[in-house]
């Protein structure tokens, strides 16, 4: 209840207050539904390679010990991507926190993989499954770049 002041005025202060959030913008649902994306994509990534090999692009001993060695951080960085996607949503600071991890963690593989995919000549031969891996490698780098950009210039929106 809102009682008027001495003049008889009820003060602009103790009107009903609106809610203290803005809308999230757009842009961040945006990202959050790119994030959730890439995580899910990931986890089918892993699904088609152990039970198929359907994205595997060469069969040498070398490339399958290598891809072998990703499916933990692969976890992490998918992880990372839903936790934060869901944290941005619910206006949370480790929405924040996670997304920067993702982006990261994004970045990092993506830059495995090129150097890799650069030693071993893998970008000479482009069959399906390695044109696959190159949009996974731009895909990595550029999102990640993108995410660390676009949530930390926004930190301040979002950690309020």
């Amino acid at each position: 209840m809102n009682l008027p002041n001495a003049s008889g005025k009820t003060p602009a202060s103790a009107k009903t207050p609106t809610s203290c959030a803005a809308p999230l913008p757009t842009s961040v649902k945006v990202v959050s539904i790119l994030l959730d994306l890439t995580g899910a994509m990931t986890v089918v990534y892993w699904i088609l390679y152990f039970a198929a090999g359907a994205v595997q692009a060469e069969t040498s001993e070398i490339y399958i010990a290598f891809e072998n060695s990703f499916p933990a951080a692969d976890a992490w960085m998918s992880a990372a991507c839903f936790i934060g996607a869901a944290g941005l949503l619910l206006r949370r600071h480790w929405g924040l926190l996670f997304g920067i991890c993702a982006g990261a963690t994004m970045i990092f593989l993506g830059l495995m993989d090129v150097l890799f995919n650069l030693e071993q000549g893998m970008y000479a031969v482009m069959n399906g499954e390695m044109v696959f891996e190159t949009l996974i490698n731009v895909w990595t780098l550029g999102f990640g770049v993108f995410v660390l950009w676009f949530l930390w210039s926004r930190r301040k929106l979002l950690l309020n």
